[in-house]
């Protein structure tokens, strides 16, 4: 049965130990995946948070761009949020897309045949994928699955994604949602079978509002801070966050948002194509 560790510390020092506790340390080049929010937002995770993690690992952080227009669709405009939102200053930036994408086999897949992704993936010999739980408009959530499907995806594969196979440019809103679900679960799967046992994954659990980082103007949240989580299974720690939500007293809100958009599909798809575990052992530090 797959771990995850909890720390209601939700500080540089909280983040370090759950990483410790991982117990797969970082080698060779190494990449950081985070959002780096659209231009407006605030929710997304601080610098000064996750800069100690960053220098431990000598990390590059990474991102990629997006798909549906807004301050992150071209690198340029990418680097300079995120030089605005703080992390240049902490560490090397990536927009991983910035020369194209690399098609990473999807196998067996239901939609997606290949995954797009960032084509300087390929410069990188280990992930940390440190992704912020939240709502998601579309998603009903977004954690790590979501954090390495749509987040590591080229402007071309999240079009994919969110086409469910069908396009490779522009933002797709006609899709079926249970297939939209299906294939960020694929594209996960695509990436997680491509970088092995050279990824670990972590979600923070703060600013819990309904909304991604993706939106600009992202609803206040309604409800507390929680914590940070890791794990080596994705399934298994966007299933604990799920669950931790749904056993808040004040989550009432980000429930109603997940259970709209069937958001639980994701990690019951997940865990049928062989991602990870929906049944998970808990560690808390405190």
């Amino acid at each position: 049965m797959p771990r995850v560790y909890m720390t209601k510390q939700i500080d540089p020092e909280g983040l370090i130990n759950i990483y410790n506790a991982l117990g797969s340390k970082a080698r060779g080049k190494v990449a950081v995946k985070i959002s780096s929010g659209e231009p407006g937002g605030h929710y997304y995770l601080s610098p000064s948070l996750i800069a100690p993690l960053v220098e431990a690992v000598k990390g590059t952080i990474v991102e990629c761009n997006t798909a549906y227009g807004g301050g992150r669709a071209d690198t340029a405009s990418h680097a300079d949020v995120m030089e605005t939102h703080g992390f240049t200053a902490i560490a090397p930036v990536d927009i991983m897309d910035a020369d194209g994408s690399m098609s990473l086999p999807v196998a067996d897949g239901k939609h997606l045949q290949e995954d797009l992704v960032g084509s300087h993936i390929e410069n990188y010999d280990f992930v940390v994928n440190l992704a912020h739980f939240k709502g998601h408009a579309m998603a009903g959530f977004g954690g790590v699955i979501k954090n390495m499907a749509i987040g590591i995806a080229s402007s071309a594969g999240k079009s994919l994604i969110h086409s469910a196979g069908r396009f490779t440019s522009g933002f797709v809103a006609d899709t079926p949602q249970n297939d939209f679900l299906e294939s960020l679960a694929e594209a996960a799967k695509a990436v997680a079978d491509y970088l092995g046992e050279n990824i670990v994954y972590i979600n923070v659990m703060n600013n819990l509002s309904v909304d991604c980082d993706c939106d600009n103007h992202p609803s206040a949240p309604t409800m507390h801070d929680i914590g940070i989580l890791g794990s080596l299974d994705p399934v298994a720690l966007d299933q604990a966050c799920v669950d931790l939500v749904c056993a808040a007293p004040d989550g009432k809100d980000l429930i109603q948002r997940m259970e709209s958009h069937h958001g639980i599909h994701t990690l019951e798809f997940a865990e049928q194509i062989g991602l990870g575990s929906r049944t998970y052992e808990l560690i808390q530090f405190d």
